[in-house]
Parts: C-alpha cells; sequence; structure tokens
C-alpha cells in the first residue's frame, strides 16, 4: 500500500503518513490504509472503528 522507501508503521502506531488528504470532507487516509478524521475517530485496514476522544467541555479553558 505504500509508496515511499521506508515502510510504514503497524495501524496502530502515531507516525503513518497522509497520503491523502481531504480537509474539505474532514477526513485523510494514511499510508497504512487507515483513515482519520476531523472528529479524531478512525477507521482502521481491518475494519475497527475508533470512537472519536473527544476532550470534555468541563476541561477546556476560556481566554479571558
Amino acid at each position: 500500500m505504500c509508496s515511499h522507501q521506508s515502510s510504514c508503521p503497524a495501524s496502530d502506531s502515531t507516525a503513518p503518513h497522509v497520503v491523502a488528504a481531504h480537509p474539505e470532507q474532514g477526513w485523510n487516509l494514511l499510508c497504512n490504509g487507515a483513515i482519520v478524521f476531523d472528529d479524531t475517530g478512525e477507521l482502521l485496514p481491518d475494519g475497527r472503528v475508533v470512537a472519536p476522544h473527544r476532550v470534555q467541555v468541563d476541561h477546556l479553558t476560556v481566554a479571558a
């Protein structure tokens, strides 16, 4: 699936490269076959889904 020289890390790694960016649609395709969405959700190559992991509202800070 990868076309660059060094092989891609496993799908659970944090270092794969973006091979197709679609910011207008809110997703990116990684070289390991995973699709990551702007809401932090993921669709892994084996069909598993990683639910979005959003920060709770009470943990956000407000700039004054």
